[in-house]
């Protein structure tokens, strides 16, 4: 109600997000509230023989879905937890092979990401030689998506009967994944321009021949860190400076959320620590299973989790660390 309230309008913004962060925390458990009340009104109603034990228990378990969903969320409570993201895939040994398990994780995450209705927008693509992705750098917009993404850093295995090997033998290839956050207006990240390397280029790959004639992709180099950041994405070589900065600023920020939990003693080993360069999940595709190493958790029909549907993943890995952190400060 401030009358100057407006006047900076990129802190106006800031108080406009924590406070529809709140309002949807507030709704969300009036209506879990709301639904606990009718199943007990419910349970009454069968003891007085007036429902029956089907309509109970389906009440009973729906009721339970919506707190366990708040609960799953309620782990994602670290300041980056809200914010978006940016997915980074590289191919691993194994040639064309690795090229084309890139291009399919590249897949499956863009799906999850549309049955979210995140927005999503490429950054950078290296294409293989013969087929797939060499590396691919992709922006997902939304509330929280870094939060339920983060688990997702590090190397992801295939295990399938290749199609690029002549005598169909069995195959095992590795691609890497990178989640960083992406910073918004409520995060300043100060870089020194005198610290900044910047080169443009043609673009290359399909981007359309619109982005080949002129120099338009750009990169630039963090010099302290050696950091390299390219977009190529765009036609302006204007905005692709301003997705490259956006995107160094965003991993130097992921930089300094780990050295602060250094500092503060904060990194969960085991399930919760990052592990930027460890094997966490095993895709076999003719035993027909994926299995994230790091909980157990298990599938045997992988084509739903190729497709996008990777969210019983992406809970149970939040889901043990949260169970293991509230152990170890009991």
């Amino acid at each position: 109600m401030a009358p100057d309230f407006w006047s900076d309008s990129k802190a106006a913004q800031v108080v406009m997000k924590e406070l529809k962060s709140h309002k949807n925390w507030v709704k969300e458990y009036d209506g879990i509230s709301g639904e606990v009340d009718d199943l007990e009104v419910l349970f009454e109603f069968w003891k007085e023989g007036e429902a029956t034990e089907e309509e109970v228990n389906k009440k009973f378990a729906d009721t339970l879905k919506l707190i366990e969903d708040a609960e799953f969320r309620s782990t994602l409570n670290a300041e980056e937890d809200e914010l978006s993201a940016i997915l980074q895939i590289n191919a691993g040994a194994g040639g064309d092979e690795a090229c084309d398990w890139a291009s399919i994780l590249f897949r499956m995450y863009s799906m999850w990401a549309k049955r979210h209705g995140y927005k999503t927008t490429l950054i950078n693509q290296t294409d293989g030689d013969v087929a797939g992705i060499r590396s691919v750098e992709m922006a997902i917009e939304g509330d929280y998506v870094y939060g339920y993404l983060k688990g997702e850093n590090g190397v992801h295995r295939l295990v399938r009967v290749s199609p690029f090997n002549a005598q169909g033998k069995r195959m095992t290839s590795f691609a890497s994944v990178f989640i960083h956050p992406q910073i918004d207006d409520s995060i300043e990240v100060e870089i020194n321009p005198a610290d900044l390397k910047w080169d443009v280029f043609r673009a290359s790959g399909a981007g359309g021949q619109h982005v080949n004639r002129t120099e338009s992709a750009v990169r630039v180099t963090h010099l302290p860190t050696k950091i390299a950041v390219e977009c190529q994405a765009e036609r302006s070589q204007h905005m692709n400076r301003e997705t490259a900065l956006k995107g160094l600023k965003s991993r130097l920020y992921a930089i300094e959320i780990e050295k602060k939990r250094a500092e503060k003693q904060k990194i969960e080993d085991g399930k919760m620590k990052n592990e930027w360069g460890s094997q966490i999940r095993s895709y076999v595709l003719d035993d027909r299973w994926v299995k994230d190493l790091r909980t157990g958790y298990k599938v045997h029909n992988p084509d739903p989790v190729l497709n996008g549907e990777i969210d019983e993943f992406l809970k149970s890995y939040l889901m043990s660390g949260a169970v293991e952190k509230a152990n170890k400060s009991s």
